[in-house]
């Protein structure tokens, strides 16, 4: 198993990546998510929200297990980022992988 922080930095490095709810969710309704990351410990209306709207478009759903602070800093962002969509992985594993 690999590291899921190590392959969403990688993934937002080489591929292309939607940061933010908002974005996230407009990348869900344009067919271009392959994958969904959500804060566990974000907005839970957000985290509900994303939830569900992956399970109608048939999108995975991964919950990283911190908090949307935690999950901008693996992004390399200076703020929170409650959810992340991977568009195309680059030279991430990302697609392929299971985490726990």
């Amino acid at each position: 198993m690999s590291d899921l922080a190590k392959d969403i930095r990688l993934a937002v490095d080489t591929g292309k990546v939607a940061l933010g709810v908002n974005e996230v969710m407009r990348a869900i309704g344009g067919d271009k998510a392959k994958l969904v990351i959500v804060a566990e410990k974000g907005k839970k209306q957000a985290v509900a929200d994303l939830a569900h709207t992956c399970g109608v478009a048939n999108v995975k759903l991964i919950k990283y297990k911190e908090g949307s602070l935690e999950l901008g800093t693996v992004c390399g962002k200076p703020y929170s980022v409650n959810a992340v969509a991977i568009m195309e992985p680059g030279n991430s594993k990302i697609l392929e992988e299971e985490y726990a």
